[in-house]
């Protein structure tokens, strides 16, 4: 673990030091360009030194510097001012000395040649840490945007796993009321359920799945549901879909099918009836299912079933651009889900 951190901390350096090194040769051309090559080996030569004593100070100086060893970090800062000053000369002469330097313009006093060094190294100092400022500034957005995909991602499959065994659960509650009465539709239901089952297992682990197969499944239940009733339940379901293949969130539509049946047809005495109408065009999808009730609205506030509720969030954490309206009416409710795809997180 600690070797692949300092790698991630070398990468850095590995286009910085390249980059300040052109810096440098771009100044001195506009300087003088004169005797260009030798220019080019005496920078590489003074900026092979400063990268090294740069990335011992921001990699391993500053950041083990604390209160506590307090002494034992004023040392550290003393031995890095002598590497910029008088060390940063001596490498200028052991390069002279090995004729890998080459000494340009006319002598000047050593001070002078020192003092000279210090704000080239000062210079270097102020590039890198800028950069690195930057850099490690980037790369913890980037950590905290991952972060931020990752809890949602798992706040979706939190969700889902809320709603799948909630919606399994009413479903297997229906089969067995057939089942109680020896009713002959029970083999039927059984087999929609299957079918249910088999899309839940096998396709919605994938982000989207196509319009017109979450169609299907929609109307599967909704036919696995009509089996509970008698002739005078109404159902009617249209729809308008200008592309099958438009690509949605699996089991995201089903929650306001499930919650018309369940809180609404189940408790309507006489008539019970169901309007739904599903449209997609231009990345514009509308969704309203209409449903009677066994009764008028209260004063109260509506208070929502886990199954719209978790609809609302995994909204909230799929798309910027939608909107849920639910209202209430008097032996009547209303659901109307409007979705820009196009807004998906």
């Amino acid at each position: 673990m600690k070797r692949f951190s300092h790698i991630k901390r070398f990468e850095l350096y590995v286009w910085l030091v390249p980059a300040f090194l052109l810096l440098n040769l771009l100044m001195d051309a506009v300087n003088d360009n004169s005797r260009f090559p030798a220019r080019t080996m005496n920078e590489i030569w003074l900026v092979t030194y400063l990268s090294v004593i740069n990335y011992w100070l921001f990699e391993y100086t500053l950041p083990g510097m604390s209160w506590k060893r307090a002494f034992q970090s004023a040392l550290l800062i003393i031995l890095h001012l002598f590497l910029y000053t008088i060390g940063f000369f001596i490498w200028r002469m052991l390069g002279i000395m090995l004729h890998i330097f080459t000494p340009l313009g006319s002598p000047i006093p050593i001070e002078e040649r020192i003092g000279t060094l210090m704000g080239y190294s000062f210079q270097s100092i102020v590039v890198f840490g800028v950069v690195r400022h930057l850099y490690n500034y980037i790369k913890l957005k980037q950590h905290s945007q991952q972060l931020l995909i990752a809890q949602q991602q798992a706040e979706l499959n939190y969700l889902k796993s809320q709603t799948n065994p909630h919606f399994l659960f009413n479903t297997l509650n229906n089969i067995y009321s057939l089942a109680r009465d020896k009713s002959d539709l029970a083999p039927e239901s059984i087999l929609r359920l299957s079918k249910i089952l088999r899309y839940m297992l096998y396709e919605t682990s994938a982000p989207y799945t196509a319009i017109g197969q979450e169609l299907k499944i929609l109307e599967d239940y909704i036919a696995l549901e009509k089996l509970r009733y008698d002739e005078s339940l109404s159902v009617n379901f249209s729809h308008d879909l200008e592309d099958n293949q438009q690509g949605v969130p699996p089991l995201l539509l089903i929650p306001l099918v499930e919650n018309a049946f369940k809180h609404g047809l189940a408790e309507t005495r006489d008539h019970p009836r169901l309007h739904m109408f599903l449209s997609v065009k231009n990345k514009q999808l509308l969704f309203t299912v209409e449903n009677s009730t066994g009764e008028p609205v209260g004063d109260g506030d509506l208070k929502e079933n886990i199954g719209l509720s978790n609809l609302r969030r995994q909204l909230a954490l799929l798309y910027t651009d939608y909107q849920l309206d639910i209202q209430p009416k008097d032996y009547t409710f209303t659901a109307t889900l409007k979705i820009n795809l196009s807004s998906h997180v």
